[in-house]
């Protein structure tokens, strides 16, 4: 398998809430929802890359399209990380989540690496992580 990722799903228990935070709160472009024209189709795609997209898919349907049966959400199963410039970008999209309506989990602070970073949890409960690295400068 070559290392490459096109698409990263989050089930959600309420994709109309979910198509809130990520499009209006933080501001990432989407169509908005489709696929509801199909028994478990409804789904929201958006662009954070070239070759990336994230998914948000209600848990059910997740669930029923992979066959297995539905458990809890974890908070800690995994986490998504959002690179930023500088230690005051981190602070400034911390904010902007919290103002969307995320969960700050751990407020932005210095850490034990040489960089800045906190995190928060979206309204699924879903764990991101915002951080600059000095080490690993962004793509222009």
């Amino acid at each position: 398998m070559k290392p490459y990722l096109s698409l990263i799903t989050l089930a959600v228990a309420d994709l109309e809430r979910a198509l809130r935070f990520y499009r209006d709160g933080l501001g990432l472009p989407t169509e908005g929802i489709v696929g509801q024209d199909v028994e478990h189709g409804a789904v929201v795609f958006i662009d954070l890359q070239p070759g990336l997209k994230l998914a948000l898919f209600p848990r059910e349907n997740l669930c029923h399209d992979a066959g297995i049966p539905p458990g809890p959400p974890s908070p800690s199963s995994m986490s998504l990380a959002h690179n930023v410039g500088s230690a005051e970008a981190v602070d400034a999209v911390m904010r902007e989540a919290e103002v969307a309506g995320a969960r700050i989990v751990k407020p932005a602070q210095p850490t034990f690496w040489g960089g800045h970073a906190g995190y928060f949890t979206d309204p699924d409960g879903h764990l991101w992580e915002v951080a600059w690295n000095p080490a690993w400068p962004l793509p222009e």
